[in-house]
């Protein structure tokens, strides 16, 4: 499958080797699949049933229509965006989803009342509000009460008290409010207010809300009659999944399956044979075909990847023990605020965590993550951590934020006629409404401009420079960024962190050391691969090593020195999770979340 040379080593990965670490990661993921179709299949046959391959082909169609694309322009997103082929999409997804549809028999009509209400959902008035949600209703009721005797701190509350993270880090903004959407007594509950009004406190599931209306927007004046068409075909998709999964339920509790892959007593009896459904057998070989074709080429690049590093490893005569590798594991758990109440590291807890997050045995954590770092940590060496390094993160970390207002914009004229207009009257207010109705970023547009404060050395310098250099009430000019441009309002300046550099100075140098390093192992990295004859049988791609490049001194591992590039100093800038924050805003100063359209090139 791989030829991977290095210098004078040569190492191959031979098809048994990746066919077998492709079943070990994910062949009990792939069985269920091919049971699940087994079980369709069956029934299909049971009742006579067929779904052609030009039904099938059809279907894309459809779909790829729905999203305004052509059939190989959707397949071809499918593949790039969820490693899907066109096969993948037709076996797996398509066929099931139709074949069930006829088992359902799933042509559902909706009735009028649904028609009424998808109407209203989607064209319907709705409120502006911002929600702050809590665990429990005693602490709703007393945050509710602050909030009622001063309603312009409502946002503040959301930002420092709400669980709901999306509504909290916008200050308690949501998406406009629309009957129908959700449950029925938070939907009452917010159109029943007027504007500036706060509601009781409203229990959904486990969580208790407390809403601000911020005004009504109206219905819009799209009659129903003129959608109706396209109403009724969603509901009855929507319905038809519905029926569909029952079917699914029924025909899984009716099915019997003997799944013998990870069993390998009952599979030495039945050798060949992952599982038995409903009598059949699918073949260990069936299972081994689909998870090379689905998952072969990732698998392949973590082996050569894994190659490259053991090379490098025994190139360097260094080598990674199982000591370093607990060292790192501790280290990366106590790193990202994983602590025993004593204080010390809880490798349980973050071990627990990683296997609910990857759905892969923990050994596969340990050896193509936690290995690999180890690895090139210790072919990279020390970095140095410089005094414009620590005063950057100092700032960027306990420093003070810019509290704007942004109008996002799609061409330069567009700009001019909106900062002509904001110029007029620059008001929190009025810039407020004009993002509203102007921007052309969803975010800036449902939260009336409003982002998150803006922090000195968070990888936007265009955006940073104008933001510091306007005084709270000033206007910017227009300021592009990338292929956006923005009219900034200063409404203000946070406070800095009560704490000196000196009082943080280890933490933010561990941190530092700790981006930098990795930075470094990166370039390392890419510099092993660049360095290497590999050919990928499987891709059918053939590499010869690149040029080798002198040494600039003060270069790590041989490697040339560089500059950082801008999202390389981005990183090395932005506050490592669990670091000590100014209590105004936690969550900002660890996510800096801002509008997809404010990001730098």
């Amino acid at each position: 499958m791989a030829t991977i040379k290095t210098g004078g080593s040569v190492d191959k990965v031979t098809y048994d080797d990746l066919a077998k670490e492709c079943v070990a990661r994910y062949g009990a993921e792939i069985l269920d699949n091919l049971i699940n179709r087994r079980i369709i299949q069956q029934a299909c046959d049971q009742h006579g049933i067929t779904v052609s391959e030009s039904e099938v082909k059809g279907e894309v169609n459809r779909i790829a229509k729905k999203f305004g694309l052509d059939e190989e322009n959707w397949l071809k997103m499918l593949q790039a965006e969820r490693n899907v082929t066109p096969a993948q999409n037709d076996n797996d997804i398509i066929w099931p989803m139709l074949a069930l549809r006829r088992l359902a028999h799933a042509g559902i009509e909706p009735a009028p009342d649904e028609v009424r209400q998808a109407f209203e959902n989607q064209f319907g008035a709705s409120v502006k509000a911002r929600i702050l949600v809590v665990k429990s209703r005693q602490e709703a009721e007393r945050l509710r009460a602050k909030a009622l005797a001063a309603p312009d701190e409502f946002g503040a509350l959301a930002r420092q008290h709400s669980v709901d993270v999306g509504s909290a880090s916008a200050n308690g903004w949501v998406q406009p409010i629309r009957l129908h959407s959700g449950d029925p007594h938070f939907d009452r509950a917010a159109f029943a207010l007027q504007e500036g009004q706060i509601s009781e406190v409203v229990q959904v599931a486990d969580q208790f809300i407390v809403i601000k209306c911020e005004g009504h927007l109206p219905a819009d004046t799209t009659p129903l009659d003129d959608v109706r068409a396209r109403l009724v075909e969603e509901l009855q998709e929507r319905k038809s999944r519905q029926a569909s999964s029952d079917v699914f339920r029924r025909l899984q509790d009716a099915a019997t399956v003997d799944n013998v892959l990870n069993d390998p007593a009952r599979a030495a009896a039945r050798p060949g044979v992952a599982a038995l459904v409903n009598g059949e057998p699918v073949t260990l070989d069936a299972v081994r075909e689909a998870c090379l074709e689905r998952h072969g080429a990732d698998v392949l690049e973590l082996l050569i990847t894994r190659t490259l590093i053991d090379q490098a490893l025994a190139a360097a005569k260094q080598t990674v023990t199982q000591a370093d590798i607990d060292a790192e594991i501790a280290r990366a758990a106590e790193s990202l605020g994983f602590r025993t109440p004593d204080g010390r590291p809880d490798v349980a807890a973050w071990m627990e965590r990683m296997a609910r997050e990857e759905r892969l045995p923990l050994r596969y954590y340990v050896d193509d993550v936690v290995r690999s770092t180890v690895a090139l940590k210790k072919l990279v060496g020390g970095v140095t951590v410089t005094q414009e390094d620590l005063d950057r993160a100092f700032a960027a970390t306990f420093g003070p934020r810019a509290r704007c207002r942004i109008i996002v914009l799609d061409s330069q004229r567009r700009a001019q006629e909106v900062w002509q207009l904001a110029r007029q009257k620059p008001t929190a207010e009025h810039i407020g409404d004009l993002a509203e109705r102007c921007s052309v970023d969803p975010t800036t547009k449902s939260l009336r401009g409003e982002v998150p404060p803006i922090r000195r050395w968070g990888g936007q310098p265009a955006l940073e420079r104008e933001a510091f250099a306007l005084k709270p009430g000033e206007l910017s000019g227009v300021v592009q960024v990338a292929d956006r441009f923005m009219v900034i309002f200063c409404e203000g300046f946070t406070e800095p962190a009560a704490v000196t550099l000196a009082e943080v100075r280890g933490e933010l140098h561990a941190d530092i050391t700790e981006k930098k390093q990795r930075i470094e192992m990166a370039r390392h990295f890419t510099h092993l691969r660049e360095g290497a004859a590999i050919d990928n049988f499987l891709a059918g791609t053939s590499q010869s090593p690149a040029s080798p490049r002198g040494n600039v001194a003060g270069g790590p591992s041989g490697l040339p020195g560089s500059t950082l590039t801008a999202a390389e100093a981005a990183e090395l800038a932005r506050p490592r999770a669990g670091s000590r924050q100014a209590p105004r805003t936690p969550s900002a100063a660890d996510s800096q979340v801002v509008p997809a359209a404010h990001a730098a090139p």
